[in-house]
């Protein structure tokens, strides 16, 4: 089998389509894989390094003033050019489109050309890239309800991110053995992403000085580029808070923490409900069409998450939250359960038979 995955712009594309691509290769040992995305973006500098064949098309959204919309088009038209060019060449069976501006030209390619595609959507508001393909499309593949809803249902299929899988599946660490905490205390994640978030991480540092510690430690994780004006604002510090700057085995503290605080991307999301979290979700209002919000009011609805929204986030909310969480163990254990209904720890096994469908039916 030979397929193309176009990935473009953002971590939030490309992990899912990796994890995909290496779950495929254990199932196909004869696979052969080409990735297309940007030619300065993320995935231009990761998907090499990984040891994956790699074009980069230039490409830009149709956003700025109108003349530069206009050139945008023709940059836009030439990449569909290009995309034939490199579909003809790697004659593939299959076309995957993760999202990100790579994927518009390359899936709009492989339609033109009658290649079978497929496009995955990772939020619950369905992204301009995708919304774009949806006609043209053999099959979509979504993580939430709400898009789901949204997708024509006679071609869209509820099989989650495929970071479920990957995480769902690897060996997994103790919180507190990782930071030498007592196995008798509760543990507490707060991360905002792996960059951090200056504004919540203003709150942050007087929530921190209200929290009670009698019974539980609390894991900050401030982002690289906060981590010494944190260290320096927090110097007198409870010992039960530790900060760190960066951390790079989330799942492995989400699966063991009592609480975990964060953003409600879509892969901190499918890892939270994979690994069945209780989470508080602070979404980030910085996002595209708000869709963090929306993909974080899934979780609240089906019962497996509390949202503070950032504008209404305060210390004193804060501290609350956690307090009440922390106090009521039949609460947690609701939330946790409630979380693992959601999640889809099969979604590449799951994605593949999809996949092996799709082209049956070519």
């Amino acid at each position: 089998m030979k397929i193309i995955v176009s990935a473009g712009g953002t971590g939030g594309h490309l992990y899912p389509a990796l994890a995909l691509v290496e779950y495929i290769k254990t199932q196909d040992e004869n696979a052969e894989f080409l990735f297309v995305g940007t030619t300065d973006r993320l995935e231009s500098q990761v998907v090499p390094q990984l040891g994956y064949d790699y074009h980069g098309l230039d490409v830009k959204g149709f956003v700025g003033n109108p003349l530069q919309k206009i050139k945008n088009v023709f940059i836009f038209l030439k990449s569909l050019k290009k995309s034939k060019q490199i579909l003809k060449e790697f004659q593939p069976d299959i076309v995957i489109g993760f999202g990100g501006y790579p994927s518009a030209s390359i899936v709009m390619a492989a339609s033109s050309l009658k290649i079978p595609t497929m496009i995955h959507e990772q939020n619950s508001i369905i992204g301009l890239t995708n919304k774009v393909l949806i006609k043209r499309v053999n099959k979509i593949v979504c993580c939430y309800q709400k898009a789901y809803n949204d997708f024509p249902s006679n071609k869209t299929v509820l099989l989650g991110n495929p970071r479920a899988s990957v995480v769902s599946h690897q060996e997994l660490k103790d919180i507190h053995d990782i930071y030498g905490i007592p196995a008798s205390r509760k543990t507490v994640v707060i991360v905002m992403g792996s960059l951090g978030s200056s504004s919540v991480n203003r709150v942050m540092k007087e929530a921190l000085r209200q929290m009670q510690y009698d019974d539980y430690d609390v894991i900050y994780v401030t982002g690289k580029k906060y981590y010494d004006e944190m260290k320096k604002d927090l110097r007198d510090l409870n010992p039960s808070i530790h900060l760190v700057n960066y951390v790079d085995d989330m799942p492995s503290l989400i699966s063991s923490c009592d609480v975990i605080v964060s953003r409600a991307g879509a892969t901190t999301l499918a890892e939270i409900t994979a690994l069945g979290a209780a989470s508080v979700l602070i979404p980030s209002p910085y996002v595209v069409a708000n869709h963090q919000e929306y993909n974080a009011q899934e979780l609240v609805n089906a019962q497996a998450a509390r949202m503070i929204l950032e504008k209404d986030l305060t210390a004193e909310k804060f501290v609350l939250e956690i307090r009440s969480l922390l106090k009521n163990q039949e609460l947690l254990s609701s939330l946790k359960a409630h979380a693992c209904q959601l999640g889809k720890p099969h979604a590449c096994e799951d994605i593949y038979q999809e996949i092996l469908k799709t082209l049956e039916r070519k």
